[in-house]
């Protein structure tokens, strides 16, 4: 009858046997062996950064309906909003577009570059640019970054996780509706997520743009709905005599809600 290995026979054998050679010298006497084990233990895919609130955004160079362009040397010393599209010559995206682009004059004032991106290619973003100009009575003058093969989107993740689940059916995933400002250091300072069948809220960015520019230059906060004019309000870090101070007036709701003028 054939004597069966136990694992406990197994281990007082592993036990009994000579030490093997340190790994740095067996590397060395088997060249040849190295790639399979460095393939055995290699280290796995690193994760997608996560693009948080004061995070550096991911810098990028890509075509555009204004040439090639380095995104963080596209930014400079300026503001800048990223707002993606999922499609060319797309209902909601067209009227998007139209509505950015009528605002150029009030972005300029604030110190902000725009900069879209659309899923396909710089013919298509160039005819798409036609309708967008006829059907709002605009002109678009910022550049749209052509994203076909979707590496600015993926990089931004601004993928639909549906499309994402079932990529091997679709081929490739959707990009939705993003919104990311950007501030002259290159930090995110706003991010925005919008189901493709949602448009944005043009004039909601550039409140914000308002609110991150006061609080910057103030040293305050905003409230709900606040709007240039409105009452600011006195950041809990800031004494109410140090305020009073630094503001002048200062209005006490409750010690940890101060409202000051701006």
């Amino acid at each position: 009858m054939a004597a069966t290995l136990t694992p406990q026979m197994a281990f007082r054998a592993f036990r009994a046997a000579p030490k093997a050679a340190p790994w740095a010298r067996l590397s060395a006497q088997l060249p040849r062996a190295q790639p399979a084990f460095r393939r055995f233990f290699a280290a796995p895919a690193q994760e997608q950064p996560r693009l948080r609130l004061g995070s550096t955004a991911p810098n990028f160079k890509a075509l555009t309906t204004k040439g090639e362009i380095d995104f963080h040397q596209f930014i400079g010393d300026s503001w800048a909003i990223l707002f993606s599209h999922p499609a060319d010559f797309t209902p909601v995206c067209t009227t998007e577009l139209g509505a950015f682009a009528k605002m150029k004059n009030e972005f300029e004032k604030r110190g902000v570059k725009m900069i879209g991106l659309s899923a396909n290619d710089i013919g298509s973003h160039g005819e798409w640019i036609k309708d967008i100009n006829e059907v709002s009575s605009t002109d678009v003058q910022f550049p749209i970054i052509a994203d076909a093969d979707r590496k600015v989107a993926f990089l931004y993740d601004m993928i639909d996780q549906q499309d994402l689940d079932n990529i091997s059916e679709k081929g490739i995933a959707f990009t939705i509706r993003s919104v990311f400002i950007i501030d002259p250091s290159k930090k995110i300072r706003l991010t925005m997520m919008y189901p493709a069948s949602t448009g944005r809220n043009s004039a909601e960015v550039l409140r914000v743009i308002d609110s991150l520019q006061t609080g910057d230059k103030k040293g305050v906060t905003t409230p709900i709905d606040w709007q240039v004019g409105d009452d600011v309000i006195v950041p809990p870090s800031v004494s109410t005599p140090d305020a009073k101070k630094k503001f002048g007036e200062v209005r006490e709701v409750k010690p940890y809600l101060r409202y000051t003028k701006f």
